[in-house]
């Protein structure tokens, strides 16, 4: 079992209002709701993948294309206005890790990433992708990323 370090971030209007601020419109947005910054802003300066986890059975607003989803919200939160739904029915965390299985270890990356972002995470260790990512596809996305995430960082 690969253990990759990481740090997680529950869902807020301040979390998306940050990533709009310091980083801008992701790299990359999925159908499955999940958006991707790739940043070289993590412990000397490897590429962090910064990952906005989808709720379980994302939906997307149909009004909003799939990469007009996060851009929508945040200038919504960021202007004080409603965004088109609240935030937590898209997504339920972010998640940082270093990209490319560059190596770091946990403190590093969070001091990293709190550099970065500005948020200190609501929880930093090791964790294992690969049963995470496993027993989403098992599910048809149907599980919540971050509670395993969250489960695996847990003592």
């Amino acid at each position: 079992m690969s253990r990759t370090p990481t740090c997680v971030w529950r869902i807020t209007d301040e979390l998306i209002a940050a990533l709009d601020g310091h980083f801008g419109d992701p790299v990359d947005a999925y159908v499955n709701g999940s958006q991707t910054w790739l940043l070289e802003n993590g412990p000397n300066g490897i590429v962090l993948e910064w990952r906005l986890h989808p709720v379980a059975g994302y939906q997307r607003p149909p009004a909003l294309g799939t990469y007009d989803v996060f851009p929508t919200t945040a200038a919504r939160i960021v202007a004080g206005e409603e965004p088109p739904v609240p935030c937590a029915s898209l997504w339920d965390g972010l998640e940082a890790f270093a990209a490319y299985g560059e190596e770091t270890e946990p403190p590093l990356l969070r001091a990293a990433a709190v550099a970065a972002l500005g948020l200190e995470p609501d929880g930093c260790g090791l964790v294992d992708h690969a049963s995470i990512g496993d027993e989403w596809e098992r599910t048809g996305g149907r599980v919540g990323i971050v509670a395993a995430l969250f489960g695996q960082l847990a003592p």
